[in-house]
């Protein structure tokens, strides 16, 4: 796996130690001590995100749904990406990341949008390279996206990818104070 690097931090390592159920576990924790809802947009992951999160026993109190929007028209149709996004950055790119977070979080009317978009591979998209995925969190202080450069065959950079969008989405809720005011960061190389 290779470094993720956010605006503010040194890079790191990527999502921490540990398997996608403690990870949703903690997320689905801090999402019911805030009675806060939580769905989920996926891309290349194609719903694996959704399954860890509705995996556990009382996954409804914390989680609505999701969509695997793995097509474009499905981006942009369902979810709501403009088509200059599409046109001008890509489907892998932060500006899609966050934009179809905004979109499941309307779509579904849930405190919290969570989105993968990427390239598992094994081969590249949009010229772009396999590994090189976006997450994106849409929430009440507003929305913002992470770049993650990851390395393994096509499981591998999907695992790794669920887990990067969990870990955010739990450090974004955790940041998150009442009463924030809307903001867009957008953290990537």
């Amino acid at each position: 796996m290779s470094a993720v690097t956010d605006h503010d931090a040194q890079p790191t390592d990527g999502p921490p130690a540990g398997d996608l159920m403690t990870l949703a576990a903690a997320l689905q924790a801090e999402l019911f001590g805030r009675k806060m809802m939580l769905a989920t947009a996926e891309s290349m992951t194609g719903g694996q995100l959704g399954d860890v999160m509705s995996a556990a026993p009382g996954a409804s109190d914390t989680y609505l749904g999701g969509v695997i929007s793995y097509a474009t028209d499905v981006k942009h149709k369902v979810l709501g990406v403009p088509e200059d996004v599409i046109d001008e950055h890509g489907v892998v790119s932060a500006e899609c990341a966050e934009a179809m977070a905004s979109g499941v979080r309307e779509l579904v009317g849930s405190d919290y949008g969570v989105s993968t978009t990427g390239v598992a591979g094994p081969a590249t998209q949009e010229g772009k390279p396999v590994g090189l995925v976006f997450v994106g969190v849409a929430g009440p202080a507003g929305t913002r996206s992470r770049r993650f450069d990851f390395d393994g065959e096509r499981p591998e950079i999907r695992e790794q990818a669920t887990k990067g969008a969990i870990d955010f989405a739990l450090e974004t809720v955790r940041e998150t104070a009442p009463g924030s005011a809307p903001e867009t960061a957008r953290e990537t190389d």
